[in-house]
């Protein structure tokens, strides 16, 4: 397994250049390529072009980082057969970049609606027809996050959407702090996953279920809003021996393929504290639980 830092908190401190010596300095070995303005923002064209790929491969090279993963945020389950097709050529161009870094793992969100569930997952399975040969071509895993306020939110719903893909390079993403989102128990979703499982973000939410559904208020009532956060392990209402031990049972620790990413987003002024007290938690968490 690989433990990885996503460095969004720092993007607007440092350049893309300078990103991997900073999450070399706060202890990790890898870092998750997250969507970035200079390389692939969300939901548009990749900016980088082969030279920028370059220095920033060599970058992570010269500060003894990997890439465990590159995650892209693009529309392809987008019911708008406009924004359907650009997302696939944006694929197109996000693949190829990922190649040329040396990476052989991306990981997404199924990119659709809720509100058009099934025009959404007609989408999907359109963009599947066309890049599901190029990802097995090229050796990509592909590791998706039923994200909250997407057309697929529900853990168990997402495993299905997954095998309906009918390919080997398509697994699952499992984000701790979307876990109230996702209908079944944590334990129950990463059983049913199993191998599919390969990916994992490790981020603290609070339970806004709690208080008979009023932990959280918004104004009108009735707003179909998703609440969630990112903190740091402890701050939040999960059960960590519960995820950690779940992992543990399914022997992630131990498979060469699989990535564990801190992603703490609530405390940017905090980010270096925050990411070091991640790494040593989870590290915490691993030794007891492997």
């Amino acid at each position: 397994m690989k433990i990885a830092l996503d460095p969004t908190p720092f993007h607007h401190d440092y350049s893309l250049l300078e990103l991997p010596a900073v999450v070399a300095e706060l202890g990790f070995e890898h870092l998750q390529l997250t969507p970035h303005r200079d390389m692939i923002p969300f939901f548009n064209h990749p900016k980088a072009d082969d030279e920028l790929v370059r220095q920033f491969r060599k970058a992570c090279s010269d500060a003894g980082v990997g890439i465990a993963s590159v995650l892209p945020v693009l529309r392809w389950s987008g019911p708008d057969e406009d924004a359907r097709e650009a997302a696939v050529r944006y694929w197109k161009r996000a693949i190829q970049i990922t190649v040329d870094l040396g990476v052989n793992v991306m990981n997404t969100e199924f990119s659709g609606r809720p509100e058009k569930a099934e025009e959404s997952e007609r989408a999907f399975y359109r963009s599947m027809e066309e890049l599901v040969p190029i990802i097995e071509r090229e050796g990509i895993d592909v590791r998706i996050d039923p994200h909250p306020d997407d057309f697929v939110e529900n853990g168990l719903d997402a495993i299905r959407m997954i095998r309906g893909i009918n390919s080997k390079n398509f697994g699952l993403v499992y984000v701790a702090c979307h876990s109230y989102h996702m209908g079944a128990g944590m334990l129950e979703i990463m059983r049913a996953a199993g191998d599919m499982l390969r990916l994992v973000h490790v981020a603290d939410t609070m339970d806004h279920h709690r208080s008979h559904g009023l932990r959280y208020i918004t104004n009108p009532p009735g707003n179909p809003v998703r609440v969630h956060q990112h903190l740091k392990i402890g701050d939040g209402d999960l059960d960590w021996d519960e995820f950690f031990g779940g992992l543990g049972e399914l022997g992630f620790y131990d498979k060469p393929d699989t990535v564990m990413v801190s992603s703490v987003f609530a405390e940017d002024e905090n980010a270096h504290d925050v990411s070091r007290y991640q790494l040593k938690t989870m590290k915490d968490y691993i030794a007891r639980t492997r």
